[in-house]
């Protein structure tokens, strides 16, 4: 397996050599080693997430935040307003701590829906579209989780054994995580009242690994993210692997993916089967199935649970963490996925794919065909919503 590692000077963060990657598959993998870290930390703790419910999981992480807080360990928590709203007043008095403070990102008027769409529709104004969807821990400068998580009990194996959410989560040591520490520090110094004043880290290089680097979009501005992702499916020789749980391309994105399949590469899509927390969103991307499947790319349908993982395979190439590849998070969204040319952790992230497709439904052209009527005017009725959606937002882009 042959590693190319090509250079852009585009790109804010460099490819860094000498990082190791554990791959932890679901709640009941990740939860137990971040808490974990979480109870070792000596210095600090920083952690950026969209999504924060009150429940049993944002209990626990409650708790062993205040231990380490009881330690004197720093605690800064860069939570998105928006996605914040399930975290309970009572949660939230809780985590008021001289250790601990916290930033809500791009903090909402109101909570009300009706009155932030008037402010959106009427006013003509994005700005409060644009949301945190980024997600790391990192604790003492030493490792760090990336993926797809939030602390809530839809990802909680004890909470819902045989339902909990499919997710990827990635534990980082090495160089890498200087540039995860910078990310943080610029979207925290934009909101907080004093900027983030914790030393640089700078781990080792690890005597094992292959290389990685950050990349990241901040909705309004550099997207990194989406610049990489249409140049590595427009390069790809072999295979375009796709795991996502909102399958809403842009029309160039699935241009690529019909381009690359007629060449005879190897694509395929891991997308939601009947589990999901989003139908209307599912039925919408279904209806791009069939000139994919007219073009030879394969579609798989997750059965078991609803999936929440995000991950591209492009060749030895891989990109993971809270980016879905969909054209909203794409333009909104700040995001940050880790980026990764390993031929170990690649050969995992094989083996993943491999087990989730197993556990799928295969849709073929001729079974497209077959679909009830239902099924038809879903797609149709949400396609429409998902164009009358983006012609909004495109207008409301102009605007800014």
């Amino acid at each position: 397996m042959t590693i190319t590692i090509s250079t852009d000077s585009k790109n804010r963060f460099p490819w860094r050599k000498g990082n190791r990657y554990e791959l932890l598959l679901d709640g009941h993998h990740f939860f137990p080693e971040i808490l974990s870290a979480l109870k070792s930390a000596t210095h600090f703790i920083i952690i950026e997430l969209y999504l924060v419910k009150s429940g049993e999981v944002a209990n626990r992480f409650i708790s062993a935040l205040l231990q380490a807080a009881q330690r004197d360990v720093q605690i800064f928590l860069l939570l998105d307003d928006y996605g914040t709203q399930g975290l309970k007043e009572d949660d939230r008095n809780r985590l008021r701590h001289q250790q601990i403070q916290i930033i809500y990102y791009n903090p909402l008027g109101s909570h009300s829906t009706l009155r932030n769409l008037y402010k959106i529709l009427w006013r003509k104004t994005g700005y409060d579209l644009h949301r945190d969807h980024r997600k790391l821990i990192l604790i003492d400068g030493a490792v760090a989780f990336v993926g797809g998580l939030g602390l809530t009990d839809e990802f909680d194996p004890l909470h819902k054994p045989e339902r909990c959410w499919r997710e990827n989560v990635v534990k980082i040591e090495g160089p890498v995580i200087t540039d995860w520490y910078c990310l943080f520090k610029q979207s925290w110094d934009q909101y907080a009242t004093t900027p983030l004043s914790l030393p640089m880290p700078h781990p080792p290089v690890l005597q094992c690994g292959g290389f990685a680097r950050v990349a990241y979009s901040q909705g309004r501005g550099a997207n990194k993210i989406k610049r990489e992702l249409l140049k590595r499916t427009t390069h790809a020789e072999h295979r375009i692997w796709l795991c996502t749980a909102y399958f809403l391309p842009s029309w160039r994105f699935r241009q690529k993916l019909r381009r690359a399949a007629r060449k005879g590469i190897d694509v395929r899509l891991l997308l939601p089967g009947p589990h999901t927390d989003h139908t209307s969103v599912r039925h919408a991307g279904r209806r791009h199935y069939y000139r994919l499947l007219r073009s030879g790319v394969q579609i798989f349908e997750y059965q078991p649970r609803v999936l929440h993982a995000k991950t591209l395979v492009c060749d030895n190439w891989i990109s993971l963490g809270s980016n879905n590849f969909d054209q909203w998070g794409l333009t909104w969204n700040q995001e940050a996925n880790l980026e990764v040319e390993d031929q170990v952790f690649t050969e995992t992230i094989e083996q993943m794919f491999t087990q989730d497709f197993a556990q799928s439904r295969e849709i073929t052209l001729a079974e497209w065909h077959q679909r009830t009527w239902y099924q038809r005017l879903a797609e149709q009725t949400w396609g429409k919503v998902d164009q009358w959606v983006n012609k909004i937002t495109n207008r409301i882009r102009r605007y800014r």
